[in-house]
């Protein structure tokens, strides 16, 4: 292997490096994609098929189970990573879409639809941006993350005090920090993914499954970022 290494060219090791970037990339877009699908088809059908809004509202444990699966999923996607087959950690994945999709049809509830459709459309653009950011940029950022990341734990205080409080003028601030800090770690997390092709490459069960949760990692930036623009700009009804 050491052999082989020393014999490659210099320029032609650049071009597999990049390309092995690539796949990875491609592989964390790829499922962020497949969710991001499953996630709207699934918010569309309980937001407007009237049987599946009625069982979805029609006892509070129903709602609260809806509510906070997600966060369980991601609990257990996180905790268990290392330990789950591929196949198990990318049916957990697929699941956790369905019922974050579940979660999210309150949307069509409060919000116009063409004002949801601007957002995300929106949201695809500035993600996009960013994403391509993030991979081409030359500076590390590393400690850029860190701080957003202190600043992501500071807005989830801050919105579970406002949850009692129910402060409009403390929301639209929480709102404009949770944009500028999903923007942000949309390029960090898309840097990070990249950087990662470069050391997991080899079409391995764990590249594999460090695919998946590089699409987490992104489906989470994006849906966040949706979500506080959606706070932001969205017109309720």
């Amino acid at each position: 292997m050491e052999n082989n290494f020393r014999n490659t060219p210099i320029n032609q090791f650049e071009t597999v490096t990049v390309v092995n970037q690539n796949v990875l990339l491609r592989n964390s877009f790829a499922w962020m994609s497949l969710a991001l699908v499953l996630t709207s088809l699934t918010s569309l059908a309980f937001g407007f098929v009237p049987f599946l809004a009625e069982f979805l509202t029609q006892n509070k444990l129903t709602f609260y189970v809806a509510m906070f699966a997600p966060l369980i999923f991601v609990f257990i996607i996180g905790a268990r990573f290392e330990k789950m087959s591929f196949p198990a950690l990318a049916g957990t994945f697929v699941a956790y879409s369905l019922v974050n999709g579940i979660s999210l049809s309150f949307v069509f509830w409060v919000f116009q639809l063409g004002s949801i459709l601007n957002v995300f459309l929106s949201t695809a653009a500035l993600f996009g941006v960013m994403a391509v950011a993030g991979y081409v940029t030359k500076t590390d950022l590393t400690k850029l993350g860190s701080i957003l990341v202190i600043g992501l734990i500071g807005i989830l205080i801050a919105s579970v005090i406002n949850w009692f409080m129910g402060s409009e003028k403390m929301g639209f601030i929480i709102s404009i920090l949770g944009v500028i800090i999903f923007t942000g770690l949309t390029a960090y997390d898309v840097q990070k993914i990249k950087n990662l092709g470069q050391q997991y490459n080899d079409g391995s069960a764990i590249t594999q499954k460090l695919g998946v949760m590089g699409a987490l990692t992104l489906y989470l930036d994006f849906i966040n970022l949706f979500l506080f623009l959606l706070r932001l700009f969205g017109g309720r009804k």
